[in-house]
């Protein structure tokens, strides 16, 4: 043992010597990290996250503008290194190139974020009863929107006036026309048209009652899409839906200024919203508070007139002045003038679209394509098509 204890205490020296080095070299430090959504509606703030960064680090997130990048936004590292935040682009471009970067020098990758308008297709008077509940009982329940149904499913929302109750509930109040559907036809709409939002303010939501209309909100709501303008209450009724595409938030409300008066809901009356200046200026507010863009729908006009009439010119600009994108009309049962302004439009009657059609004007319909952004209205066109018995049919491409 003595003869070789010196030799092994160098040895242990040594090796205690080499792990304090190890010790004191510095570590390096993991990848900074950042992710992102692929795409989102043009001009929409939206969410980016990351990890690799230092407890309580301050991270930049930069976009590039051509060979340098600037600042978009903020954030600050949890215990783990973890982080997210907030981009609020400047202005809208068609993609965004962004990194993060720490304090300490350290850049992530970059993540490119593409941005696009959401499309809407709008569309006029749907009846599920009548005239196209007889051909659906004949010919199958798909049978009225085999033409359109492709063209309606392209887009990001589809959005048309419901012009029925839905419901095996209830009789027939007094009136000169009564619709009625079948709850599977709506399941129709649902999942084979694509609709995603109804308007149900309107003249003939109520025809069977107060416990049809329910019903027919229940069924809208259990198949995934929004019932507008119509509930169990007034409060209900003029409660905006907000559908949310890509970051962009769309509100709709629904009016209607068509008799009877006793379909109008109350404060404790189920039934749909009256149109009045003071009611479209709340609910227009109230929706514009909620999302980026709002859609104004209307149950107004003269039946089989060509053009708007001096009610429906007020009650549009009570819209937009509110602070609505858009205004889509229904009820004259052909189609009205499109008007656009700046970022902003009118449809004052899209007409109809699945409903019995006999004269010439009334069977021209077509389907409103708009182009949304967090600005507004980007775009906007009628791809027109006829209505061939009630059935709509697409003329071109559409």
């Amino acid at each position: 043992m003595k003869r070789v204890g010196g030799t092994w205490l160098v040895v242990v020296v040594l090796a205690m010597g080499t792990a304090e080095a190890r010790a004191q070299v510095p570590q390096p430090s993991p990848p900074l990290q950042l992710s992102g959504p692929r795409v989102v509606a043009t001009g929409v703030d939206f969410a980016v996250r990351g990890g690799g960064a230092a407890s309580g680090q301050g991270i930049r997130i930069e976009a590039q503008r051509g060979a340098r990048w600037g600042r978009l936004g903020a954030a600050v590292a949890d215990p783990d290194g973890r982080f997210r935040a907030r981009v609020r682009p400047r202005r809208p471009r068609r993609s965004y190139t962004l990194r993060a970067a720490a304090a300490d020098g350290r850049v992530s990758a970059p993540i490119v974020v593409r941005s696009r308008d959401v499309t809407l297709a709008a569309v006029g008077d749907i009846n599920l009863g009548d005239g196209p509940g007889l051909v659906m009982a004949q010919r199958g329940l798909r049978f009225p929107w085999t033409g359109v149904a492709r063209a309606l499913r392209r887009s990001d929302m589809a959005f048309g006036n419901l012009e029925c109750a839905v419901s095996t509930r209830g009789s027939p109040v007094p009136k000169q026309f009564n619709f009625r559907g079948r709850p599977a036809a709506l399941g129709v709409i649902a999942r084979y048209a694509g609709f995603d939002v109804l308007n149900l303010a309107n003249n003939h939501s109520g025809d069977y009652g107060a416990a049809a209309l329910l019903d027919t909100v229940r069924h809208v709501r259990r198949l995934g899409m929004a019932a507008v303008g119509a509930g169990g209450s007034l409060a209900s009724a003029s409660a905006p839906r907000v559908v949310n595409r890509l970051g962009l938030k769309v509100a709709f409300v629904g009016f209607s200024n068509i008799l009877p008066a006793s379909f109008f809901a109350g404060p404790g009356r189920a039934g749909t919203q009256a149109a009045t200046p003071q009611a479209i200026r709340r609910s227009v507010r109230r929706a514009r508070r909620r999302a980026d863009v709002v859609i104004a729908t209307f149950h107004w006009g003269v039946e089989r007139a060509t053009h708007e009439d001096a009610r429906q010119r007020a009650f549009a600009a009570a819209a937009l002045d509110a602070g609505a994108t858009a205004v889509i009309g229904a009820h004259p049962h052909v189609l009205q003038p499109i008007r656009r302004d700046g970022r902003r439009l009118v449809a004052y009657s899209l007409g109809n679209f699945v409903f019995s059609a006999g004269s010439p004007g009334t069977t021209r319909t077509g389907i409103l394509r708009l182009r949304l952004s967090a600005r507004g209205v980007e775009g906007s066109r009628l791809a027109l098509a006829v209505i061939e018995g009630t059935r709509p049919r697409l003329l071109g491409s559409g």
